[in-house]
C-alpha cells in the first residue's frame, strides 16, 4: 500500500508539471494530501502565495496538565470536560514563499522526535532549508538544531531577536548551557533583528514578549506563527489571562495574548502555535 501511494504521488506530480494553472493547483493539493497519508504528521495549507507545513515533533500524544496552568485553569478545565489534560503538541512550520524554504523553530531534538520523519515525508533534506526563524530559544525550539556536537541545518541561516539573545546570554550559566552551545554552533549564519524587521521571504517579525524576552511570531501574508502565545489553547482562547508556568513574566504574556488574538481575528489571520492540538493551526 505504501509504495504504490508513493507511485501515484509521482504520478500527480507528472500531471502539475504537464498541465497549467488550476490543473497544477489540483495536483499538488493532492500531492499533499497523498503525503499526509503516508505519514499523518504533516498538513500542508495554502494562503494566498504562502505554502505552509505543520510538522509534528512529539511521537506521542500530548496533554498539557491543568497543574501547568495558574489557578484560574481547573474549573474552566473541569467545565469543559479537560480534567485529565489540555490537548497540545510539540510542533514546527515549514512555510514556502518567494521560492524561499524556511524553517520555524526546531522541535526538541530528542532521540524519539519527528521533525526529520516529517521533512523526509517531504522529500526535504536537512541541508535544503535554507532558513531557521527561531521564535524563542526554549529546548523544544532549538533542540532539534543540534545532534550531539554536530549542526543539523548545515546550511541555514539563522534568525533570533536580539532581545531573546541578549536576554538567555545574560541568564545563570546552567540555565542558558544549550543556547550557548547551539548560537556558537551557527555563529557565522546567526543574525539578530529587531521587532518590526522585515527579513528574508517578506516575513515581518513581531514583538510577542512575555513568554521569554524576546519571544517573537512571524506574520507571513495570512499566515500568523505564534510560538508559544498558547500551551493550551482549549483554556487560554475562552481566557486570555490564564498563564502556564512556563510564562516568564506573566503579565506581558496576557498582554500579548490578548493583542495577537485580536489582531489574529480582526486580520483574518490564521495562526501558526506550536502548541496549538493536531495538526496546529487555527
Amino acid at each position: 500500500m505504501k509504495k504504490s501511494m508513493i507511485l501515484l504521488a509521482g504520478a500527480v506530480m507528472i500531471l502539475a508539471s504537464a498541465c497549467g494553472g488550476s490543473a497544477k493547483k489540483q495536483a499538488a493539493d493532492e500531492a499533499d494530501s497523498i503525503t499526509a497519508t503516508v505519514y499523518m504528521g504533516v498538513k500542508t495549507i495554502r494562503l494566498d502565495s504562502v505554502k505552509a507545513t505543520w510538522i509534528r515533533d512529539n511521537s506521542h500524544d500530548k496533554l498539557m496538565p491543568v497543574g501547568l496552568f495558574d489557578q484560574n485553569a481547573s474549573q474552566l478545565a473541569d467545565s469543559l470536560g479537560l480534567k485529565d489534560g489540555i490537548p497540545s503538541s510539540v510542533s514546527t512550520f515549514l512555510v514556502e514563499t518567494g521560492g524561499k524554504r524556511i524553517l520555524f523553530d526546531t522541535g526538541v531534538g530528542a532521540s524519539d522526535s519527528q521533525l526529520q520523519t516529517g521533512l523526509k515525508a517531504l522529500g526535504i533534506a536537512p541541508d535544503e532549508v535554507e532558513y531557521l526563524y527561531l521564535t524563542h530559544f526554549h529546548g523544544d525550539h532549538i533542540g532539534g538544531m543540534m545532534k550531539g556536537d554536530t549542526v543539523v541545518f548545515a546550511k541555514a541561516q539563522v534568525y533570533a531577536s536580539k532581545a531573546e539573545y541578549d536576554a538567555w546570554m545574560k541568564m545563570d550559566a546552567e540555565k542558558k548551557a544549550q543556547v550557548v552551545k547551539t548560537m556558537e554552533a551557527y555563529k557565522d549564519r546567526l543574525h539578530l533583528f529587531e521587532f518590526g524587521d522585515e527579513l528574508p521571504g517578506h516575513v515581518m517579525a513581531i514583538k510577542a514578549a512575555g513568554h521569554t524576552p524576546g519571544h517573537t511570531a512571524y506574520q507571513i501574508g495570512k499566515l500568523l506563527v505564534v510560538g508559544d502565545l498558547m500551551h493550551g489553547a482549549a483554556l487560554q482562547t475562552v481566557n486570555p489571562d490564564i498563564c502556564a508556568s512556563y510564562d516568564m513574566d506573566k503579565q506581558e504574556a496576557v498582554a500579548t495574548r490578548r493583542i495577537l488574538l485580536d489582531y489574529a481575528r480582526k486580520n483574518g489571520l490564521t495562526m501558526a502555535g506550536m502548541h496549538l492540538p493536531m495538526p496546529a493551526f487555527r
